[in-house]
Formats: structure tokens, sequence, C-alpha cells
């Protein structure tokens, strides 16, 4: 089922989540005796029926391509690319957030979370298209971009019809971005860009690149550094794969490198010496379908102990009945909880179009750690079996532990949220916002 409001019925405020709330009226009385009526609003945590519309229809794809796939595509560490791609597009995944005049669904960020769990629930590498392909490339074009760039680039992204990517990690920059080695010399109506990315989902894959290179290296990475939207086939551009990854496998990720890669002036995102601002902002949505994700294959985890604990014995009874598989049962349950409601909160702030870098990063760090943990709680439900390729608990496991270290080690996340809880970190204003979700009438 495409997942297109012009195929169902369009409701304008059900797709906030936050707008299913109830509205109470407080009248309160100051020391003068006159009254003042308050308006109060109470969160119903229940998602809408296009939301719910949307989590049906990419669970039913889940479920018919991708689990009965996906051990076999991770042994054989390949993914069926240009199929996913049809069907991200069939299902109008790739541009779900996105207005229906730049080629998207038309539908908010939390359906974007919605997908994001999902697919994960399923596996991860298809989680991780969205994350680089939307949340880090294709959102960074809809905050950034002018209307040329948006129609160029972003509108075959959200059909479907392109792959698109992130490039801003280097062999010798990771955490630290103002390490980065890459730089660009105008030349005329051009940029000349050199230099190398590494651990790049998608790279031998995607069609078109975000990549970050200096432009002026004096003037430090916030005001030196500027974006690029280069494409696969410019002349400079070669890509690789890597090989034999702990996790992640059936998914591209590699290299790209560029020499001598001639990108015309106008495909230059955002202004010169924007390219920091740029990408921290991409971050954030990253951040966004990283949380979301393992919000999934937390719910994955929880699932497959669930079944098993039912189905296996010990000392005369199903391992369910030991209260010590019952914790660790719990446990998951409490983290899937608790992480999918922090995604949510991030959700309905960026429907409103208020920064979250905060809240996204707390949900990311928290959801990601509770998805490692209940992976390797899932492998100790589950026992030796666990330890086996015939269960996909250690699949889970190997995806989980990637996820606390791209787009902001837990490291990172942690000081993050050091730093604002002591006030040493605040937000400073953008020169382009991250658009609201404003309803299709």
């Amino acid at each position: 089922m495409k997942i297109n409001k012009d195929r169902w019925e369009k409701r304008k405020n059900n797709l906030y989540f936050s707008t299913r709330s109830k509205t109470s009226i407080n009248l309160l009385k100051n020391n003068k005796g006159t009254h003042k009526i308050e308006l109060v609003e109470i969160m119903e945590f229940e998602l809408s029926e296009e939301h719910k519309m949307v989590q049906k229809s990419i669970r039913e794809y889940v479920a018919k391509e991708v689990v009965p796939n996906a051990r076999e595509w991770d042994l054989n560490h390949e993914l069926p690319y240009d199929k996913i791609k049809k069907d991200f597009a069939n299902l109008g995944v790739l541009g779900i957030c996105f207005p229906e005049k730049y080629g998207g669904a038309g539908m908010d960020y939390i359906s974007l979370a919605i997908a994001c769990a999902e697919l994960e629930y399923g596996e991860s590498s298809l989680r991780v298209i969205m994350s680089v392909h939307t949340g880090l490339n294709s959102c960074g074009l809809y905050q950034w971009g002018t209307e040329e760039q948006k129609k160029k680039y972003l509108v075959p992204q959200a059909k479907g019809e392109k792959f698109a990517t992130y490039g801003l990690t280097e062999p010798f920059a990771g955490s630290d971005v103002s390490g980065i080695r890459s730089a660009a010399v105008k030349k005329g109506d051009t940029w000349v860009v050199n230099g190398q990315k590494m651990w790049i989902s998608l790279a031998t894959v995607a069609d078109n690149f975000l990549i970050f290179a200096y432009t002026d290296r004096s003037k430090g990475a916030s005001r030196g550094m500027s974006c690029f939207i280069i494409e696969k086939d410019f002349p400079g551009v070669t890509t690789s794969d890597i090989e034999n990854k702990l996790g992640v496998r059936s998914g591209s990720t590699g290299e790209i490198v560029l020499k001598n890669v001639e990108v015309p002036a106008v495909n230059m995102l955002g202004e010169e010496g924007e390219g920091f601002k740029i990408a921290m902002s991409c971050l954030d949505n990253g951040r966004y379908t990283v949380a979301a994700g393992a919000v999934g294959l937390t719910k994955a985890a929880l699932d497959v102990s669930v079944k098993y604990a039912h189905e296996r014995e010990t000392f005369g009874q199903e391992i369910g009945r030991h209260q010590l598989i019952q914790q660790k049962i719990a446990k998951m349950v409490s983290d899937y909880e608790s992480s999918r409601l922090l995604v949510y909160r991030a959700g309905v702030l960026k429907n409103k179009g208020i920064r979250n870098t905060k809240e996204t990063a707390l949900a990311k760090w928290v959801a990601t750690n509770a998805a490692l943990d209940a992976a390797n709680e899932a492998i100790q439900v589950h026992g030796s079996y666990g330890f086996s390729a015939d269960y996909p608990v250690e699949r889970m496991w190997r995806n989980a532990r990637g996820a606390v270290i791209y787009e902001g080690t837990n490291e990172i996340q942690t000081i993050i949220q050091g730093e604002y809880a002591l006030g040493y970190r605040k937000d400073k204003p953008l020169r382009k916002k991250m658009p609201s979700y404003t309803p299709s009438d």
C-alpha cells in the first residue's frame, strides 16, 4: 500500500501526534478576585489513524519481503538495492515527510519515525537507507536548498528514483569534524574538490552525495567549511565498499574518493562557510531516524524473546516462568516504551518547527543503548541458540552495536546532554530552519 495521502482521507489535524490532545479549561482567580481562563493541553499517547495506516502498510511489507530474507542477505553481505528502491518508491517512504510538491508523501515527522522503526524491526540495513537518504541528505536539501536544487535533486530522491547519501566522516576525522582534510578551491564558476570520505553508508549505491570540505581553512570549521551536492557520475569520483564489517553486513558501507572533481558553483548547498552548520543540522535529522530505528530493533528483540520464552522448557516448565527471564523481558519493555516516547517527543517538536537538537540527541542516546541491551539480553534468553545465525538475535546485536557509534557516538551524546544541563551549550539560531509540518488541505 503506497504511503500517499491522496489514497486516504485527508484529515488535517490528525497527522500531528501532539494534536491528538484534549483541552481542559481552568478558571484561575487572582488576588483582585477576577478570573482568567487557562487552556491546558492533555496529551493522548495514541497514534492517529493515518499513523496507524503507515505502520500497518510498512509492517506488512517487512513481514512479507524482509523478515524471510534478512538472514540470507546478512550471510551473503548483499542487499537487492534495485528491488528495494522500487519497493520503497511504491511505498512512498523515501519522501514520506516531504510535501507532495517536492515528490514526497506529504506526511509528518512522526510518520518518518514509524517508517524507520518498522523497517529496522526486520533488518537494520533498510533503516540505514532511510537515515542517510532521507534523514541526512534529503532533509538537508529540504532545509538548506534553493528551489532549483530541490527540483533537481530532492524531487527524484523523494520519489525514490535516486538514492542519496552524506559524506562527512573521513579516515582521520570522525567525532572531530574539524579534522576533515577534504578541500575545495574556487575556479571560475566551479569548485574543484579533493578528499576522501570513509564509513559512508550507500557509498557504492547512491547517485547523489552531500560532501563537506574546507573552502577556507584559516576560518576554522565553524566558518571555513562548505557543503556541495556531488553526483556519483561527476568525473573524478570513485567509490568502493568496506568488507568484513561486524554488523549491517548486507548494506553498502564504504569510501568516496574525490580527485579534482569539478562541481558547479550552483551545487553549493547553503552559503560558503555554512558547511559546519549544515552538517550539524543534518545530523539532527539523521539521529532522529537512528533513534526511531533503534526503537524497532528493541521491539524485535522483545518479541522474539517472548516467543522463545514460551517455546523453550527447562525444569519442567517454559523458561518464561523463571523470574530472571521475566526480569530481562521486563527491562526490554521498559526500555522500548521510554525510547519510543523520547522519539515521539522529538517528532512533535519537529512537526512544530521547534529546534530539537537536545531532545533528538537524548532520544538517540537512550534508544540505541536500549537496542544494544535488548539484543544482548535476547541472546541470553536464547542461550546457545542465541549464538547461532539460525536465530535473528545475534544479527540484531551486531547491527545494534554500530548504532552507538555512527551519527555521533554515545560518548558524544553524553557530553551533549551534560553541556546542556550545565548551561555550557546553547543552540544558536540558524539562517534556515528545518521546515515544520504543514498538513495539505
